[in-house]
């Protein structure tokens, strides 16, 4: 049995563990202490159920659980989707004292948490990820949610797990495509915060996208405690959390425009995080070397470093006006100062947003 480490999100009494390590779909005593009744309901998809699920149900085979198996992909994360999730839970009669299980990525862990919110307001749940961009990054902090055809992430509620299980044999499954969409959220966190962990990651990036066990714990690691130290000082978004949306609202609008699921959330990302990082330098932030750095490990990481084509500047402009951090209809951003340092600002010259889209977008 391999070694199992395990991280602390500090939130008073809803502070809950991230173990991180191989071979935990197998490790039953994991989940079995945040449970509270015997009624369990695994959400997972049409991809990842048939590699892991049955693992997961022989765990927990003496308790009362169902499976709900969802289609596969962004577009499915929406209200309609979570109906299927609903029924189930009113069809078997789960009480309030039921757990979920969201085995999957990014949209199986925010739909499943935005159901257990609601689901007779709000039931336990568990995160168990199967990507790399859900160990790194979505399966941590409480953030749950579904899209709607006018916004990213714009329903939703702050719920936060019981507990955290990643289990990085589960990445030996993952498509190129996706490694790279995870490590995009890697290196979000060393360009926000961590200097020393971005140098790190110049050096092992591509030990990471091969798959190197010992790279990916550690990344994974030190991605999961940075995310953790700042949701405990700003859980629900008051000020710090919002930088950990370096990239995201240029991202959130090229996924919003190119139809969700045809870019994958890293991919959005790391374009995203070269667009604000190309703003950052104009504003005279960052210098010319920084700039590099950042686009440079962007592009080595196997992600675009531009948008689609086709998409105006005029239609990042309308998109970007409804992003979630946008007060008073004022547009508020995440920008780089330094290499591992990153700040929310509402002070962004409309001449260098301009020159930033105009460098981009294509006629």
């Amino acid at each position: 049995m391999s070694k199992t480490q395990t991280l602390q999100v500090e939130l008073g009494e809803r502070s809950y563990p991230i173990h991180v390590g191989t071979g935990l779909l197998n490790r039953h005593e994991l989940i079995r202490p945040h449970l509270r009744g015997r009624q369990v309901l695994i959400v997972s998809n049409t991809t990842v159920a048939p590699l892991y699920l049955d693992r997961l149900l022989e765990s927990l085979s003496d308790l009362d659980v169902d499976s709900v198996i969802l289609p596969d992909g962004e577009q499915y994360k929406s209200l309609d989707t979570c109906n299927q999730v609903y029924d189930r839970l009113l069809q078997r009669r789960f009480d309030r004292k039921c757990m979920l299980i969201a085995l999957g990525g990014g949209v199986i862990g925010d739909l499943t948490g935005f159901v257990a919110a609601s689901y007779q307001r709000g039931v336990d749940f568990i995160q168990v990820p199967t990507t790399l961009l859900a160990q790194v990054d979505s399966s941590v902090g409480g953030k749950t949610g579904v899209n709607h055809p006018l916004g990213k992430n714009m329903i939703g509620a702050f719920h936060q797990p019981q507990c955290v299980v990643a289990d990085t044999a589960t990445l030996a499954t993952l498509p190129d495509r996706e490694m790279s969409a995870g490590v995009a959220e890697i290196i979000k966190y060393g360009l926000i915060r961590d200097a020393e962990f971005f140098d790190w990651l110049e050096t092992h990036v591509e030990d990471l996208l091969r798959h190197d066990e010992a790279a990916l714990t550690e990344a994974i690691l030190r991605s999961c405690a940075i995310k953790a130290e700042v949701v405990a000082a700003d859980e629900r978004e008051g000020g710090l959390r919002a930088i950990l949306n370096l990239g995201h609202t240029f991202g959130h609008a090229i996924e919003t425009a190119s139809g969700y699921g045809n870019w994958l959330h890293g991919e959005a990302v790391g374009a995203g995080m070269v667009m604000a990082a190309y703003l950052a330098r104009d504003m005279g932030w960052i210098d010319q070397p920084q700039f590099e750095r950042a686009h440079d490990l962007i592009i080595r990481a196997g992600l675009p470093d531009a948008p689609p084509t086709g998409m105006s500047g005029e239609r990042f402009l309308e998109l970007m006006a409804v992003d979630k951090k946008a007060e008073g209809g004022k547009l508020r951003l995440v920008l780089q100062q330094a290499i591992g340092k990153a700040v929310v600002t509402d002070a962004v010259p409309m001449d260098s947003l301009r020159r930033t889209l105009d460098h981009f977008v294509t006629p």
